[in-house]
């Protein structure tokens, strides 16, 4: 039986994978499927990407709008960080309702499969693997915690205190390696692995992309892979192993910090009450929320917004009403009932940072030079993924548009198991040996326009996407400012 195991490198960028910087990975590119044309979900940050993967939803469908957001069923005027304090006490407030469609720990468990994640990611990231311990015979092994809770005590047993972080956070990669090979593949040999590297992301937040640092990350995750694949062609699995490597999202260098919320209430918003507005920055996106019966709130934050040369592209919920000169956030597959009354990305540009590489942003945390993510910029909408093993095809470059979200209905469609029709991603197909070729795969591309003069400004945004088939995918999203029209 086909055996899964998926590694995922947080904030790995295409053009990274390069011998250079990662022999191990592009060696293991070179046989099997590039995506070329891969994508996050938007916002481009860690936990709701990771949530789409395992869900194979888009955020409106999974429930989480981003790394920091509100929970409406907790406390609508509270900021909630989707860390594994907060899950618990969502799931416990909830009864279970951590994610609202199943993840693939739950779907597996139910067909007698099984799924275990190893992280050193973010506690948030961990959680959402396995939100439901208690009806899956799968696990979630972090540094922090495990799920099911008991396992953590054994784990330490077994393989010592985790190490500290670091950077590059070597120690703790390696240490999650081995709980892999010499624990998970070992013993429980689940259908699925999944182990997730904090790497090159961490040293990317705090460098810059490519920076010394970043390239000496790269290569430590390179080497943990490369051991990983020996391991397992040295225990003969290897050629009845179906490999996929991912990345959550891309990258971009940040321009300057924009202190959105002190701006937010300069301009006289408060930060509750009537006219109150809740204001969660993710790096290079901001989401806000305002009272549900105040819907003026929401159309005057909107025009407000549209004449800050930081803002970029501005998507409004169904809830937040028809708003002139927003898109609608369902192109970023983000209405739901958990939805935010307005995403905003912040401006981006195609300039080179230091170390020549492509796409800078504002951003709302960091420093300028820093590595951040969070926008609709093309540098952060075009992350990794390689796939290889017995299910897939040999050497081919795919260029039909592919996301996170079609990470779960393939990998059921690997094990061959039901579930898929309900996901908002798609079977890979064109990946998989006996399917068709890129030629015979419809794609379309769409692109989205909104005007609205403001204050004598004119406020034009544009959003492109690409679809295929069902599934719609981000390619990118920016606004311009221009003098009003006379």
């Amino acid at each position: 039986m086909t055996q899964i195991f998926i590694m995922v490198f947080d904030g790995l960028q295409p053009s990274q994978v390069i011998p250079e910087l990662m022999p191990r990975v592009s060696a293991f590119a070179a046989s099997g499927v590039q995506f070329q044309k891969h994508h996050p979900v938007f916002p481009t940050v860690t936990r709701i990407n990771a949530a789409s993967m395992v869900t194979g939803r888009y955020p409106g469908g999974h429930g989480l709008a981003a790394n920091t957001m509100v929970m409406r069923e907790l406390d609508p005027g509270e900021l909630f960080p989707v860390l594994e304090p907060g899950l618990k006490r969502l799931a416990e407030h909830t009864g279970g309702r951590v994610l609202l469609s199943p993840p693939l720990s739950e779907i597996l468990s139910h067909h007698g499969r099984q799924y275990v994640a190893v992280g050193v990611g973010t506690s948030g990231n961990a959680f959402v693997h396995n939100p439901h311990p208690e009806h899956s015979n799968g696990a979630t092994i972090h540094p922090e915690f495990c799920l099911p809770y008991d396992l953590h005590p054994e784990i330490i047993k077994q393989f010592g205190e985790w190490p500290d972080e670091a950077y590059p956070n070597e120690a703790r990669v390696q240490h999650a390696g081995r709980i892999v090979t010499d624990y998970v593949m070992s013993e429980r040999q689940p259908d699925v692995t999944l182990l997730w590297s904090s790497e090159p992301d961490k040293s990317q937040h705090r460098d810059g992309v490519n920076s010394d640092l970043s390239k000496q990350a790269l290569a430590m995750v390179d080497t943990e892979f490369g051991r990983i694949l020996d391991w397992l062609d040295e225990n003969g699995r290897l050629g009845e192993t179906d490999v996929i490597v991912l990345s959550d999202h891309g990258y971009s260098t940040i321009t300057e910090v924009i202190p959105v919320e002190a701006m937010v209430r300069d301009a006289g918003f408060p930060a509750s009450g009537d006219n109150g507005v809740v204001v969660a920055a993710n790096g290079g996106s901001v989401i806000f929320y305002t009272n549900p019966s105040d819907p003026n709130t929401a159309e005057r934050l909107a025009r407000w917004l549209m004449i800050q040369p930081w803002c970029g592209a501005l998507l409004s919920s169904e809830a937040a009403g028809n708003i002139a000169g927003t898109l609608p956030i369902d192109l970023a597959g983000g209405d739901g009932e958990r939805a935010p009354d307005l995403a905003m990305s912040f401006a981006w540009n195609h300039d080179e940072n230091e170390q020549g590489v492509p796409g800078h942003a504002f951003s709302s945390g960091g420093a300028p030079g820093a590595g951040q993510h969070g926008s609709m910029s093309p540098h952060e909408l075009r992350n990794t993924m390689i796939a290889s093993g017995p299910s897939f095809k040999s050497g081919l470059l795919n260029e039909i548009p592919s996301g996170n979200v079609d990470l779960a209905p393939t990998v059921l469609e690997l094990l061959g198991l039901p579930g898929a029709e309900h996901m908002d991603g798609r079977v890979l197909t064109e990946a998989l040996e006996g399917g068709p070729e890129q030629h015979e795969v419809e794609v379309g591309v769409e692109h989205h326009t909104m005007r609205r003069t403001v204050f004598k400004i004119e406020y034009h945004q544009m959003v492109r996407t690409s679809r295929v088939g069902n599934t719609q995918y981000l390619d990118e999203g920016d606004a311009r400012r221009d003098p009003m029209r006379t």
